[in-house]
């Protein structure tokens, strides 16, 4: 009886001393109420601690006892409350910024330096609308894509062009989520500016590799936009007066002081000049972002948030094309305890675009809408381990393109593309793991599925073969067609399944390093069909099925990271190695603009990358910045298979358009004093891989050129300089007005970067001739920015 006492007073004594409680809340901003995304909040002198997620919640669960709790935020001043931690209690937090700058955008790594170390989440970068930024842009106008692109592995194909490229990957292999709505065309006025209004936008999150569970149906990127709630607090008007466009934002409190609301609109204004100066051809774009909350308790929120944009062009002779995204989400936050958060999203996007060409008397509208359902939830099990799982389904629906008379004279009969549609589903499930003081570990698993639905006839080929090898011309055509197969609405086409393991691991060697590794699996479904180098309004997206497989990937990554004097400075290093299975490329010669029959036009191949990114940072003092360097390498290889014959390029790697060898990167920023900030950007790229002809026959009295192998030659390098200069007047502290004044230079000594080179004879001496064509020189820019 005795021992046994013993034993239960022992038993209680462990007991008592493994009792743990939980100290949860939201971290927000003092001076506007928005949620703080990535804030760090931890207790000093222990490991526990845990990142605000999108909606600002945090969980820490520690043992019974007395703490210091500290919030940590960029460009915040820290918050430290001493804590007596003896049963489960609620602390909401509002940080205070250190400085109130305009439409600053600053680049940092992970949320905080003191979490990137330990954090097993790699090759994620983070761009922050708030602090201390002024980088230099063309014509004057923010642009959140052109800034991702500063940092290693990010590029563009080229000035003015479309979207962006991660790691070698192509345009469509990045998922842009706008408030979680997909964003498909990310581009204004052709890649002149990103859809993206800085005064509508909070933070943005890029990940390069070891994509986190809850993401998929891309291979390369995820880029996750997320708006501003809006003031909460007071009433506020932001803009900004440019060259060629302006912008204004409203947003304050709403419903009594349980909500808030954000409206902001952008619109150009060049074509007005353009038709004053008597010019035929015009462009214009205009955006609008809405974003509204409502508290309804403690434990429950709801959000409401739209975008829509619209390019519009007219050229001289009758052609005018445009298009536009739109996009909505409604979204319920939920708290069932002080461990157990969750979100629920219904969501809609839309894509579409049109052409006009008056001599043929047609319309051309083509577009691709879906609308998605999710619900995730983040569990913090205890100080060890916390868990993401949830699901989501997305219902596509693919119209190619519909030509339309435009009178009763016109040529042109009405035509409709065979309109597609799919459904992809996925559920995951990922947690994060201390596993010892020094190693955490991140693993998960998404199982995704998609079927390509039913509602259309499909072209039988011989041999089920859609492309096949003509030996005695040695090209791919199109297949022999031997009758139709009719799929019913309601019925499958074609359905995939796939298993998308991720892991990251994170050991710190000390209190200023750590190295990490990464490994995350992906699939694709849907594929955009373009087989020019940049994105254009008339790029076809396309779903995988009988003929079009997914796009499988794998991703390696290794990392080492340091911290220097104090958070200063920062050195981060990574290398990576990703693959591709069923990656699409085009036969010579290949036709997709309006073509019903696509899978006559692509094979499906493979591609790999492969490189080496440095990051070097200053975070602190007068003069903060970066500098990036990337070596890598992009491929891709296409066999010719059951279609026969050598494949593309003869059946041998070749660059792909986004490969750069070396990709040199800088920006910096120096505060000279109150009213005076100096920023600048340094690019250098290595040229992008093109094909030239390397010879030419005659028939029948045509010169008819030959080509070399596929992208075997490069343009010039890339390079420019940009400089700008920030000034703000004279300010009271206490006047609501506040304004400054934004000098920029783009592309400083006028260098001609070569956008294309073509090739063709002169008519006068029928000599060949190369001309190269550049979109920028030297852009001066001013704009004037406020708000109130």
């Amino acid at each position: 009886m005795k021992n046994g006492v013993l034993l239960f007073m022992l038993f209680t004594t462990l007991l008592s001393a493994q009792e743990t409680f939980t100290i949860n809340g939201i971290v927000k901003e003092a001076n506007n109420g928005e949620t703080a995304f990535g804030a760090s909040v931890f207790l000093k002198g222990t490991t526990n601690g845990a990142m605000s997620n999108e909606y600002g919640f945090y969980s820490i669960t520690a043992p019974k006892g007395n703490y210091t709790l500290i919030v940590s935020y960029i460009g915040f001043a820290d918050v430290t409350r001493e804590i007596t931690l003896e049963n489960n209690i609620k602390i909401d937090f509002e940080i205070t910024e250190e400085s109130m700058q305009l439409n600053e955008v600053v680049i940092t790594a992970e949320e905080s330096e003191r979490a990137s170390l330990r954090n097993p989440q790699m090759s994620v970068s983070k761009i922050k609308v708030s602090t201390i930024k002024k980088m230099p842009v063309v014509l004057g106008e923010v642009d959140v894509v052109k800034a991702i692109q500063i940092l290693p592995g990010v590029t563009n194909t080229g000035e003015a062009s479309g979207g962006f490229n991660v790691r070698g990957g192509a345009v469509d292999q990045n998922l842009v989520l706008l408030d979680e709505a997909i964003i498909y065309n990310t581009s204004h006025l052709l890649g002149f500016f990103s859809v993206f209004n800085a005064d509508a936008i909070k933070d943005v999150k890029l990940y390069k590799g070891a994509i986190p569970a809850r993401f998929g149906g891309r291979v390369s990127s995820v880029l996750d936009v997320r708006q501003k709630d809006g003031n909460s607090k007071n009433f506020n008007l932001t803009g900004g007066i440019g060259i060629i466009s302006s912008r204004l934002a409203a947003e304050g409190p709403l419903f009594k002081d349980k909500g808030s609301f954000l409206i902001a609109g952008r619109s150009s204004y060049a074509h007005l000049f353009l038709k004053a100066s008597g010019e035929e051809n015009s462009a214009n774009f205009y955006d609008l972002n809405l974003k509204t909350n409502y508290n309804i308790n403690d434990n429950n929120k709801l959000y409401l948030s739209g975008y829509f944009g619209r390019d519009n062009f007219d050229f001289e002779g009758g052609f005018s094309s445009g298009y536009g995204n739109l996009s909505g989400n409604l979204r319920w936050n939920h708290i069932f305890n002080e461990k157990l958060f969750s979100n629920a999203s219904l969501i809609y996007s839309k894509y579409d675009y049109n052409l006009e060409l008056d001599a043929f008397q047609f319309d051309w509208v083509a577009s691709i809408k879906n609308y998605n359902a999710k619900y995730d939830l983040k569990y913090y099990a205890n100080d060890k381990l916390k868990l993401d799982f949830g699901a989501n389904a997305i219902y596509y629906d693919f119209d190619p393109g519909a030509i339309e008379p435009t009178s009763d004279t016109s040529p042109i009969n009405s035509l409709q593309l065979d309109k597609k549609k799919a459904f992809e589903s996925g559920i995951y499930i990922n947690a994060e793991h201390k596993l010892t003081d020094k190693l955490t570990a991140q693993y998960g698993i998404r199982y995704s599925n998609f079927t390509r639905l039913g509602g259309q006839s499909l072209v039988d080929y011989q041999n089920n073969q859609p492309v096949v090898y003509n030996e005695t011309l040695g090209i791919y055509q199109a297949g022999t067609a031997i009758g139709e197969t009719d799929y019913s609405k309601g019925s499958d086409i074609k359905t995939f399944n796939n298993l998308e393991p991720r892991l990251g691991l994170s050991y710190q060697l000390n209190d200023v390093s750590s190295v990490k590794a990464g490994y995350s699996r992906t699939a694709q479904y849907i594929h955009l069909l373009s087989n020019t180098t940049a994105v254009t309004p008339v790029d076809v997206w396309a779903p995988s099925g009988k003929f079009i497989k997914p796009q499988l990937s794998d991703q390696f990554a290794l990392g080492y990271f340091r911290n220097f004097k104090d958070k200063t400075y920062s050195f981060e290093a990574e290398v990576y190695y990703k693959s591709v299975d069923n990656r699409i490329d085009y036969i010579d010669g290949s036709d997709l603009i309006g073509q019903n029959t696509i899978e006559t036009e692509i094979l499906n191949g493979e591609s790999r990358g492969y490189g080496l990114e440095l990051l070097f940072r200053k975070s602190k003092g007068r003069f903060t910045g970066l500098l990036g360097y990337t070596a890598s390498k992009s491929e891709q290889r296409t066999l010719g298979g059951s279609a026969g014959g050598p494949g593309i390029n003869n059946g041998n790697w070749y660059d792909t358009a986004q490969d750069r060898t070396h990709d040199f990167s800088f920006t910096g920023s120096y505060k000279l004093n109150e009213k005076w900030t100096f920023g600048s950007n340094l690019v250098f790229q290595t040229g992008r891989p093109v094909t030239y002809p390397n010879g030419q026959y005659q028939y029948e009295d045509i010169s008819i050129a030959n080509y070399s192998d596929r992208n075997s030659n490069r343009l010039s390098s890339y390079h420019r300089l940009d400089l700008s200069a920030t000034y703000v007047p004279n300010r009271r502290p206490h006047k609501r007005w506040k304004g400054e004044w934004v000098f920029g230079l783009y592309n400083v000594y006028n260098r001609k970067n070569a956008a294309s080179v073509s090739f063709g004879q002169n008519r006068e001496s029928g000599a060949n001739e190369a001309t190269r064509t550049a979109i920028f020189g030297i852009v001066p820019s001013v704009s004037y920015n406020f708000k109130f």
